[in-house]
């Protein structure tokens, strides 16, 4: 079987994660060409993971006519950039969410991919990918828990990776863009609308410095959407225990519930301390096949010269919804959305 050539942009934590399982894992794959702004960083990559192509220039791998499809995993503000140069090369794109910095941003996106009708693009909510949330989403389908009548998210980033994150959360956009974007779209898809009305609220509990970058460590927000159906999720970075994300939907006839035990095994500890279970430490271990059959559905897609989804409109949508839950934040009131 022809393998689709990707070559990918940005090999930090979670690009050289994606690097490493088009690499290995993922069988219509093969990983062509590696680029990022630290060249020195994409050599090593390059050479553990057997590529032959380097570039510290995006414009110039995209240029490689070996490369099919390019996967960007660059800082946000860089996505739309980087997208009109990949697709103006007549690459197909995957690209990490959120689609951008911004609701204009987004739509500057849009107009790129519209004007590249033949070439795939996807955006990276991995959360679909995953079995359990892929389980749920049928169930609901098939009316198993009759009509959804709320949906509950919960996402809460560990302790113990806080000097990461407070380095990262000037630039991150806020806890609404960069964190609860996936419970936001996680909420549209279960429910198949978009946010009527949005209420948020939250605060600085323990790292008073969030105050200075408009944004809280724990966040919430309560939503009515146009369905009529109900909506929260909250969004904390001080959960003691490790990395923890919830949902649960509430249907007329039953009820689901996704990851209510955030354990990374079966495996229960006796000791002085009680009986426990050891929890995800870190988000990349939660969803490591979610992010693998991401790739395998974009690689699908390409194939088969499909419309992807996640598509450009749910990031824009996604986007919008976490600037308003953000506006509606700091305004401390009600707001309907158009």
């Amino acid at each position: 079987m022809k393998k689709l050539k990707v070559g990918v942009i940005g090999v930090g934590r979670l690009g050289y994660e994606h690097a490493k399982n088009i690499a290995t894992r993922v069988p219509g794959m093969e990983l062509v060409a590696i680029c990022d702004f630290n060249v020195e960083h994409a050599k090593e990559v390059a050479e553990e993971l057997g590529v032959e192509k380097v570039f510290q220039d995006p414009a110039q791998m995209c240029a490689d006519s070996e490369v099919e499809a390019v996967a960007i995993f660059t800082n946000t503000a860089s996505h739309v950039e980087m997208i009109k140069v990949a697709m103006e090369a007549g690459k197909h794109v995957f690209c990490e969410k959120p689609l951008a910095e911004n609701v204009e941003k987004c739509k500057e996106a849009e107009a790129i991919i519209e004007a590249h009708p033949d070439q795939i693009f996807m955006l990276g909510f991995m959360r679909r990918f995953d079995h359990s949330y892929q389980v749920a989403k049928k169930k609901i389908e098939n009316g198993d828990i009759g009509d959804i009548v709320l949906v509950r998210c919960y996402s809460q980033d560990p302790r113990s990776i806080i000097e990461g994150t407070l380095a990262y959360a000037p630039k991150s956009g806020g806890q609404f863009i960069d964190m609860s974007i996936h419970d936001i779209d996680l909420i549209r898809w279960l429910t198949g609308s978009d946010v009527s009305k949005l209420w948020a609220i939250g605060g600085c509990y323990e790292f008073p410095q969030y105050k200075e970058w408009d944004d809280g460590d724990n966040v919430s927000c309560l939503m009515q959407m146009k369905n009529d159906i109900m909506a929260f999720f909250y969004a904390g970075r001080t959960a003691a225990h490790g990395s923890a994300v919830e949902t649960e939907i509430v249907g007329t006839k039953g009820m689901l519930r996704i990851g209510s035990e955030p354990t990374d095994s079966l495996v229960q500890v006796f000791s002085e301390h009680g009986v426990c279970r050891e929890c995800y430490q870190d988000f990349i271990t939660r969803w490591q096949d979610a992010y693998l059959k991401e790739m395998e559905v974009f690689c699908q897609y390409v194939a088969e010269g499909k419309k992807a989804e996640p598509n450009v409109y749910d990031g824009t949508q996604a986007t919008k919804i976490a600037f308003a839950c953000k506006e509606s934040f700091l305004k401390n009131e009600l707001l309907s959305l158009d």
